[in-house]
């Protein structure tokens, strides 16, 4: 009987594995969803009755919640070297010329690959199954991230081989991980809700996802990787680059398909000037492209500096950059009270958009590139996003350029600011202070909050400077008389404010959740908290233990929301908003309303009728779940205009898609064949 169930749970994770592959890393998926769910369902059965046979290869051992104190150092088999950068062609050739005079040979076979901007790593396999996952470090040793690998759909955690090759004793591939950049976008946009600083770029995004502690935390990232290589292999032996690579295709990595054999330099060449005008297309970022000798023989006779290869070069794409004048700094107050330097800039037209402003981060940021008012600098986009200074033109530099400090009171309130411990940014802790006010009651107002049409940034800002609120929960006792008294508003207008502001009181528990403004705490974590606790009470009596084991609410968030709810003026603020009838239950799901339960939808592109959290939350509402990525488990994506990556992945993957009207009749229960 053991050995029954044993056999059914290795086959089960056989096909598992083999659908994680045609999914993830193929983009062929040969089943639905539904029957996907089916196999994982019937091994986490198996597994949870006879938990003997549960082992870290399972594909139900993905996602752990398990939070390190910190990371181990794991030493590399072979140093992982960095590479040398050329910048033109002309340094391209030289590259060949270099290295065909030391191999003595008038010609030369070359792989191109296209030059990933992630975080490098290493994964080391025993006999076909993955054992440690480590980042590059300083070249001979780096930080076990194994458990945060693992969290990688696309990471095979045991190999399969093609028959008649058996499992190598030890294997190590290399690659890098990656943060796509529709990703990106979405956790950038939630920080600067959250009042946070903003990743630089995809790879600083990746690079810190990867260094969380907490990889349920990491799993939240929805980060990918490339596989590129090999460091390290007993038991087996390659001839060339392009046969390793399809070693490690054929074993269940993802390689990039994007690869090209050349058997000359001039095509080398022509191959990376088509990249550096097709590479805005990707849903990842690349800097550039790698140009490695194909034969391993000659890789070995051209062998490595202390630093790097000799038969390998990268070649770097040049980032559109243009010069302007630095004219001012201001310093923006969050409502989380996190003091942020902006740059004031001479407008210009730069990767498609006019740039007036560039966060400037901190103060840190500011003495390490030496940026004065008045200089001239020069800007570029951040993973295509984000401006940002990249460097100052120093000899433009006429002495009346200004050196910048970061105030020690907040220019807001004029309250003294402080660094916090583990923290870059200074923070004014006032809860008085009126910027900070400003921004908390625009974040309670806003659509994915509490709705509440009227409540703009200049009305707020009138309310705020003419003392008439003190915190959102006071706009729940506004007259009509002192509100039509206001600047450009009139009657009619202060009617309509006034009974959006009544509307709101109704608003499901979630809304109310993400409109508290509690730091970390998104539209989806607000409603994971809603549809778990079900009352405000309850939520703001938890312990931190039972929060921290929720999924997707990792260590940090789960601090936050237990600290919010332990401060006195903010008991005293929910205590006003339930004075006042703001709704602070979870109103159940009537049962004619549970069409869409067990459904997956993802919601991309702009609506006519719709935003998009309107969306998310009307399939909540009926109990359905809101993704923000496509994947195996996605039953429909629902398409507004410019859609972009997510509905070329559905149409890749076979998922259903449908627009704006078709999904208005589904939830009318009119189109149940759609």
């Amino acid at each position: 009987m053991k050995k029954d169930i044993k056999k059914k749970i290795e086959e089960l994770r056989k096909k598992i594995a083999l659908h994680n592959k045609k999914y993830y890393v193929d983009n062929k998926p040969e089943i639905p969803d539904s029957a996907y769910d089916g196999l994982m369902d019937e091994l986490k059965k198996l597994e949870e009755a006879h938990p003997e046979f549960i082992s870290q290869d399972s594909p139900t051992q993905r996602v752990g919640g398990e939070a390190l104190k910190e990371f181990k150092t794991v030493k590399h088999r072979v140093p992982m070297l960095s590479m040398d950068n050329t910048y033109s062609s002309e340094e391209i050739i030289e590259f060949d010329e270099r290295v065909r005079k030391n191999l003595e040979v008038d010609k030369l076979g070359y792989v191109v690959e296209l030059k990933i901007d992630g975080v490098s790593i290493s994964l080391l396999y025993e006999k076909g199954r993955f054992i440690c996952g480590a980042t590059r470090g300083d070249g001979v040793k780096g930080d076990d991230v194994t458990l945060n690998l693992k969290t990688i759909k696309s990471l095979p955690l045991k190999l399969e081989f093609k028959k008649g090759i058996s499992a190598p004793e030890l294997f190590e591939a290399r690659g890098e991980v990656y943060m796509p950049s529709r990703i990106f976008a979405g956790i950038n946009e939630e920080k600067e809700e959250l009042g946070e600083e903003l990743f630089a770029n995809p790879r600083n995004a990746a690079a810190g996802s990867l260094k969380l502690l907490d990889s349920s935390m990491v799993a939240a990232r929805h980060l990918d990787m490339w596989i590129y290589g090999i460091g390290y292999i007993e038991g087996g032996e390659f001839k060339a680059q392009s046969e390793a690579l399809d070693f490690l295709k054929d074993s269940g990595f993802p390689v990039n398909p994007h690869i090209k054999k050349c058997s000359s330099i001039k095509e080398v060449i022509e191959y990376c000037n088509q990249w550096q005008e097709k590479r805005r297309k990707l849903d990842y970022d690349i800097d550039g492209m790698v140009i490695k000798a194909d034969s391993f023989s000659h890789q070995r006779a051209l062998g490595e500096t202390s630093k790097s290869p000799r038969w390998m070069i990268a070649y770097k794409f040049p980032a559109e950059r243009k010069e302007t004048v630095l004219e001012d700094i201001l310093v923006q107050v969050g409502r989380t009270g996190t003091l942020t330097p902006v740059a004031v800039l001479r407008p210009i037209e730069l990767a498609g958009s006019t740039v007036s402003r560039a966060s400037l981060h901190n103060q840190d940021e500011i003495g390490r590139k030496d940026v004065r008012i008045g200089d001239h600098v020069l800007i570029e986009k951040a993973g295509e996003i984000i401006p940002q200074i990249v460097s100052v033109v120093k000899n433009k530099r006429n002495g009346a350029e200004k050196e910048f400090f970061m105030p020690k009171i907040c220019p807001a309130c004029g309250s003294a600011v402080k660094k916090l411990k583990n923290e870059v940014a200074l923070r004014c802790e006032n809860m008085s202070c009126p910027a900070q006010l400003k921004e908390r009651i625009r974040h309670f107002a806003s659509r994915d909050a509490m709705d509440i049409e009227g409540m703009g940034d200049s009305i707020v800002a009138q309310l705020v400077d003419n003392k008439m609120i003190k915190d959102y929960g006071d706009a729940y006792g506004l007259k009509h008389k002192e509100v039509a008294d206001l600047d450009r508003m009139a009657d009619k207008s202060a009617a309509n404010l006034i009974s959006a502001i009544e509307k709101s009181k109704s608003n499901t528990l979630n809304r109310l959740v993400y409109g508290l403004g509690i730091r970390h705490v998104g539209v989806r974590s607000a409603w994971i908290l809603a549809s778990r606790f079900k009352t405000l009470a309850r939520l703001a009596e938890t312990s931190m233990e039972e929060l921290q084991g929720i999924n997707e609410i990792g260590p940090v968030m789960a601090e936050s929301i237990y600290n919010f709810f332990r401060t006195e003026e903010n008991k005293k603020l929910i205590e006003k908003l339930k004075r006042n009838g703001v709704n602070t239950e979870e109103r159940g799901v009537s049962s004619k309303s549970k069409d869409l339960e067990g459904k997956t939808f993802v919601v991309t592109g702009s609506m006519e009728g719709f935003s998009r959290n309107e969306i998310e939350e009307l399939i909540r509402s009926r109990g359905g779940n809101a993704s923000s990525s496509v994947s195996k488990n996605t039953d429909y994506v629902v398409a507004g205009k410019d859609p972009g990556s997510k509905f070329e992945k559905a149409k890749q993957s076979g998922v259903k898609i449908i627009n704006e009207q078709e999904f208005k009749k589904l939830i009318a229960g009119a189109g149940r064949d759609i």
